[in-house]
């Protein structure tokens, strides 16, 4: 068949939907999907294909295409599940086992009768690792699934109406839903948090009083220091203390400014040095001096890698490591 992937970005998963599709014989194109229907409605004009798959959208298939051509959506979630954070909600709740459905577009939101479906385990790991690996090869086999039944020309989709499934609408999953009270959240709740946001959004948070997304968790388990409180350093990684223990934090992202470009993720002891220096060098608000050269060294209390508990924030922040592998 000649089959077209339709998506907002050829990420990871489209081309090895685009790879696996070819394999099994298919005559596979790409088009990358823009705000607007206009380019899409030319490139489906121009490849006339026998169906479009569309592995990852942010913006919603054109009537105009969908009500012309069969379209297969993956969905991160299982039959019934809608919105657009399916992933992050399956993180969030601790589900153990979650799915990938291939439904078929329309005009309500993940509305769309279902041609497969294929469920995953969830491991305790961060949302990019889990999208790259289980729910890749869920998502690879059930869109396989769908295009065979699809060419097979007498298979019958499942109707979301069918009483079977308990359908349920989950709104975007937002960053006051993600915020961490380390006072009162557990190890085990900040690391589901933590693990939800990476790589994208992010977990938006406050540390030496300025805001940070933080990417990343890891569990540590001898550190402990009051709830919040910066513990050490290690290959990059900073230990902050949670109300029952701590976890390593790899990366931080500053918030971004108002008319500034949009900073990086950086390892986020230096990310935290660099705050120290700026807050040292000029007021708050005032612009950074270009000519500025202080390293943001901070004196160090307690063994090498590590502050002592009661140790400021800024010397935990900037501290050397000289402790082991990283988390």
């Amino acid at each position: 068949m000649d089959i077209l992937l339709v998506a907002s970005a050829f990420n990871s998963l489209c081309q090895r939907l685009y790879t696996e599709l070819a394999d099994a014989g298919h005559r596979v194109d790409a088009v990358l999907a823009r705000e607007g229907g206009g380019a899409l409605d030319a490139a489906v004009a121009e490849a006339d294909p026998d169906l479009i798959v569309a592995p990852m959208l942010r913006t919603a298939i054109p009537e105009e295409v969908w009500s012309r051509h069969t379209c297969l959506v993956v969905h991160p979630g299982p039959p019934g599940d809608r919105g657009p954070s399916s992933l992050d909600w399956a993180i969030d709740s601790g589900a153990r086992r979650w799915a990938v459905t291939v439904l078929q577009a329309e005009a309500g939101m993940d509305a769309g009768d279902v041609w497969a479906t294929v469920p995953f385990d969830v491991p305790p790991v961060g949302k990019s690792d889990l999208y790259r690996g289980e729910l890749a090869d869920a998502a690879v086999a059930a869109v396989l699934l769908a295009v065979e039944r699809f060419a097979s020309g007498d298979h019958k989709p499942l109707s979301q109406k069918d009483p079977s499934l308990d359908v349920v609408w989950r709104d975007a999953f937002r960053q006051d839903r993600r915020r961490i009270d380390w006072a009162a959240d557990p190890t085990e709740t900040v690391l589901r948090k933590l693990r939800g946001g990476d790589s994208q959004p992010g977990v938006l948070d406050e540390v030496l009083g300025a805001e940070f997304f933080l990417h990343g968790g890891h569990p540590e388990d001898e550190l402990r220091g009051a709830p919040g409180a910066l513990l050490g350093t290690r290959a990059g990684a900073v230990c902050r203390a949670t109300a029952d223990g701590a976890v390593w934090i790899p990366e931080l992202r500053p918030r971004r400014a108002s008319g500034v470009p949009g900073p990086w993720r950086r390892p986020a002891a230096s990310v935290l040095a660099d705050a120290a220096r700026a807050a040292r060098c000029r007021p708050a608000g005032s612009p950074p001096c270009p000519r500025c050269r202080c390293r943001g060294n901070f004196p160090r209390s307690g063994a090498p890698g590590r502050t002592s508990a009661t140790g400021s924030e800024a010397r935990s922040a900037s501290s050397t490591s000289a402790s082991p592998a990283a988390p």
